[in-house]
């Protein structure tokens, strides 16, 4: 039974300019790292021994999200490389999938990539992060005040600019997500 709906949910899933189209915020962001981002050579040859599984990849994401604004198009590029067709499938508005992939068993964190075969056996799933990426937010994170701080909004608003601007600026980080989803396939 499940085979068969990872199957369908990639088949209903949007292809790639499909959910470019009705992008409406992160929209130019994630298309800048799309642009600028590039696999090394070393990496393309690993990933040509992927195409032979002619797997297929179903993206659980929403576009008002910071980590899918950043993983979204390097899994692109990957893709691209291992010849992996991918489809995107909104988390808000497809809850019965999301929820077989909450992050620690609680969390509907995003965005979650399904790596499944022609036959809809899936063959890895990775997301919502790269660990070095988790790592950096989690350090982040306990820099911040107490919630009940009268400046924790502010300095957690801050935090996310800067995570933010970097995602953006910082091709290491672009690498770095790069091999941690290369992880999933190869």
């Amino acid at each position: 039974m499940f085979i068969l709906e990872l199957n369908s949910w990639f088949q209903t899933g949007l292809t790639k300019d499909q959910y470019i189209d009705v992008m409406t915020r992160n929209k130019e962001d994630m298309l800048s790292i799309y642009e600028r981002f590039e696999l090394n050579e070393e990496d393309k040859r690993k990933l040509e021994a992927v195409q032979s599984k002619k797997l297929r990849a179903i993206v659980l994401t929403e576009d008002w999200c910071g980590d899918a604004m950043l993983n979204n198009p390097v899994l692109l590029r990957v893709a691209e490389a291992a010849n992996v067709e991918v489809r995107f499938v909104l988390r808000d508005q497809n809850l019965e999938l999301m929820d077989q992939y909450l992050t620690n068993g609680t969390s509907r964190a995003i965005p979650i990539f399904i790596f499944i075969d022609q036959e809809g056996n899936e063959v890895g799933v990775w997301g919502p992060r790269a660990p070095q990426m988790q790592a950096l937010v989690e350090k982040g994170r306990a820099e911040l005040p107490d919630k009940e701080a009268p400046d924790f909004q502010e300095k957690q608003m801050a935090l996310y600019k800067r995570l933010g601007t970097s995602y953006q600026t910082d091709s290491s980080i672009w690498q770095t997500v790069a091999n941690s989803i290369m992880t999933a396939i190869l």
